[in-house]
């Protein structure tokens, strides 16, 4: 099968379509033949070797993935096989068609459409995915494309505006990062709320991000959402670059800082800080793991059958031009999310 493999740590110059051997299920995995899949920012913090997500990565998969470092690497001195990738083949959004299931799958079974997270290895034309990770049916009325655009923007959106964030009819919220693939989907589930909704994202993003409901628009670059004198009851922070204490000063008394995603340093903050500046005070400083729920991806069907949340695509590649995808979407030009068609 073909599929997009790289073969050591950097931009999206490493990544190759290469033939590789068809993956077989284990006894507790799906085999799907991938229709679609949509890249992530975890993608390019892993092609690129970033440290910090690697080792969040690395703590939370733990076991060696397929499409992991080949046979023919054992060559390799021991001390030198670190500096190799792990996962050779990218991409954990998936929808597609379940070709065959192992022998203790009892919930999908060959010719289901499917979508959901495979964790690693979606960049091919079949992929096994384990029960464990969440993949539910993809419903009729939503197209391969849609569907893959979803998993990880609909767990972070979610726990971010609902289980950490409870947001409620009528209050102020603020999603920065607003015109990505989770912040497109976390600014319509807080608009079907009934929340007041403002955007922070670049320039190119405000008109986007004002017809899927945004009450207000700020560019980042031209402004910073948290000295201009307004107060929210939540801020979802997913591009996290300004000091936590920043942020911070921004809520309102009984508001709630989410941190989601960004730069090393107020991730960290938010991380080790987070639960002492929420024991201090009235404010509440939250680091959230999103976590790989099932329950979720049936919910945002429901969500999305209704009118209420619409996926977002900007681009659409095939599977030959995930280089160029990964690096439009990594550059920060993306309006929601890049979809590769397989």
């Amino acid at each position: 099968m073909k599929a997009i493999v790289r073969h050591q740590y950097g931009g999206p110059e490493v990544l190759k379509l290469e033939e590789i051997e068809k993956p077989t299920p284990g006894d507790d995995e799906v085999l799907v033949k991938v229709h679609a899949a949509s890249a992530n920012l975890g993608d390019w913090e892993i092609l690129r070797a970033d440290p910090l997500y690697i080792a969040v990565m690395a703590k939370i998969f733990g076991p060696k993935p397929r499409h992991a470092i080949p046979s023919s690497d054992t060559a390799i001195p021991r001390r030198r096989r670190g500096l190799l990738p792990k996962y050779k083949v990218l991409g954990s959004d998936v929808a597609g068609r379940v070709e065959a299931v192992g022998k203790d799958v009892t919930q999908h079974k060959p010719g289901d459409e499917v979508f959901g997270m495979c964790f690693f290895g979606a960049f091919a034309e079949y992929v096994c995915v384990p029960t464990r990770a969440p993949l539910v049916a993809k419903p009729a009325s939503m197209t391969f494309e849609q569907a893959a655009a979803l998993p990880q923007a609909t767990f972070i959106a979610q726990q971010g505006i609902c289980d950490k964030g409870r947001v409620q009819v009528g209050q102020k919220v603020l999603i920065n990062g607003a015109g990505g693939g989770a912040g497109t989907i976390a600014l319509q589930i807080a608009k079907s709320i009934g929340a007041e909704v403002t955007a922070v994202d670049n320039a190119v993003k405000q008109d986007m991000m004002r017809s899927i409901g945004a009450d207000r628009v700020i560019d980042y670059e031209r402004e910073d959402f948290t000295r201009d004198g307004e107060r929210y009851d939540l801020i979802l922070d997913l591009a996290a670059h300004r000091s936590v204490f920043d942020c911070k000063r921004a809520l309102r008394p009984g508001g709630t800082y989410i941190s989601a995603g960004g730069a090393a340093v107020p991730v960290f903050q938010s991380m080790l800080l987070g639960p002492l500046i929420s024991m201090a005070g009235r404010k509440k400083v939250i680091f959230l793991m999103a976590q790989d729920r099932a329950n979720d991806l049936v919910l945002m069907t429901e969500l999305v059958a209704a009118g209420k949340v619409t996926p977002i695509i900007d681009k659409r590649y095939p599977l030959s031009e995930v280089p160029e995808a990964l690096r439009y979407m990594g550059e920060g030009h993306a309006l929601g999310k890049v979809v590769i068609t397989v």
